[in-house]
Formats: C-alpha cells, sequence, structure tokens
C-alpha cells in the first residue's frame, strides 16, 4: 500500500486513509435496512463502513490492501466490504471508479485472495488495476517484504496505472465521454434455481405403508 501510494503522492494526488483492523467489524447480517428509505448506510453506525461510504461519494477510485488469512482476505476487510459495498452500491458511489486491491502474505493463497477482494469491483461495474503481475507480495515482516524486489515493483506500477487512468477517465469526461453505466430498468438478474411447484414437501417412505425400489 505504501509504494502504491508513493506513485500517487508523486502525482500530486490526495489521499485518505482508513484502517480497518484496528478495530472490531461487524459482519453483514443481511437485515435490509440500508436499502429501506433509500439511505443507503449501514444500520451498524459504530464502526468506519459509514464514513468509508461518506468519502467513496466524494472520491474518484478506491485501494483495498489486506493480509492473507487462509488463503482469503483478513475477516475484518472481509465484513467491512460486505457491509459498505452492500449499502452503497445501490446509490452508485462505486460505479466507473478504478478499483485496485493488494494483498500480502507470507508464501501462499495470495492469488485467491486478490481474486475475492476483485469481486466486489467488478459486481459494482468499477474497472480494475492491472499491473505486470498479480497485485500481491510475499514476506512474514515489512523487512522481508521490501526483499520481494518484484512484488515492490508491481506495487508502484499498480500506483502508475492508477495514476494513468484517473487522468484518462477525467480527460474523457472534460471530452463529453461518460462512463457507460446501466439504466436501472437494464438491469436484469436472474435465478439459477426457479420455482417449478408450489409444493417443496419432501416425502419420506415408511416401511410399513411404502415399498423401496430394489
Amino acid at each position: 500500500m505504501v509504494e502504491v501510494s508513493k506513485e500517487l503522492h508523486a502525482a500530486g494526488i490526495t489521499i485518505e486513509w482508513v484502517h480497518v483492523g484496528v478495530q472490531a467489524v461487524r459482519g453483514c447480517m443481511g437485515c435490509m435496512k440500508c436499502r429501506e428509505g433509500g439511505i443507503n448506510k449501514c444500520i451498524y453506525g459504530d464502526d468506519t463502513v459509514n464514513i468509508a461510504l461518506n468519502r467513496m461519494a466524494v472520491c474518484d477510485a478506491l485501494v483495498v490492501g489486506s493480509p492473507v488469512h487462509y488463503g482469503g482476505a483478513c475477516g475484518a476487510v472481509t465484513s467491512f466490504l460486505d457491509r459498505m459495498f452492500f449499502a452503497g452500491s445501490n446509490a452508485g458511489i462505486f460505479e466507473g471508479k478504478p478499483g485496485a486491491a493488494v494483498v500480502s502474505c507470507r508464501r501462499a493463497g495470495s492469488t485467491s485472495a486478490l481474486e475475492q477482494l476483485n469481486k466486489y469491483f467488478m459486481i459494482n461495474n468499477m474497472p480494475l488495476v492491472p499491473s505486470y503481475y498479480w497485485n500481491m507480495v510475499h514476506g512474514n515482516t515489512i523487512e522481508e517484504v521490501e526483499q520481494d524486489k518484484e512484488g515492490m515493483f508491481v506495487m508502484r506500477q499498480v500506483g502508475r496505472n492508477l495514476v494513468w487512468l484517473l487522468k484518462a477517465l477525467k480527460a474523457g469526461k472534460e471530452q463529453g465521454i461518460v462512463f457507460p453505466a446501466a439504466q436501472p430498468d437494464e438491469i436484469v438478474r436472474t435465478n439459477f434455481i426457479r420455482k417449478t411447484s408450489p409444493d417443496y414437501s419432501f416425502h419420506m417412505p415408511q416401511p410399513e405403508t411404502d415399498k423401496y425400489l430394489p
């Protein structure tokens, strides 16, 4: 994250940090209260999720970093992003804004964690920020990570690509080129499982009355 931020600072881009792992973060309960009345905020306001939502409404991009725990993003980051994206997605505050995910691990699990984080961006119509390799570094301490020369280069390139994307998007807007967001009536959601019968009961054969097939 620091290597990415250096490139952003060098380009004169303002950065706001939200540290997730310094306090307890609730998981999403699926209560749907964030969708009622168009509030687009999480009903639990005792952590940084709603603070981040307010900032996302005015910022131009999002960079998410996480250590790798059991082959995925850490629990606090996962809970945080679940609630932030679910509460804010209806308001369209993420759409069209570049999203960059970076992960750090001691040895393995980085690719699956990176894929997990990228899915938050992809389902919200956010352009992904790439590099010359997957956005990850390896090491168990800061000193070990700094020895990952390729990983450090990859992080710097993430920052450079994000700067380029932001400039390209700004130039496009100035020329009247808008991000191709879908209209609400165009969005279609299809469930894989459809109800074919009103009777969902399951009948367990009884030895006394039913015959078992051989």
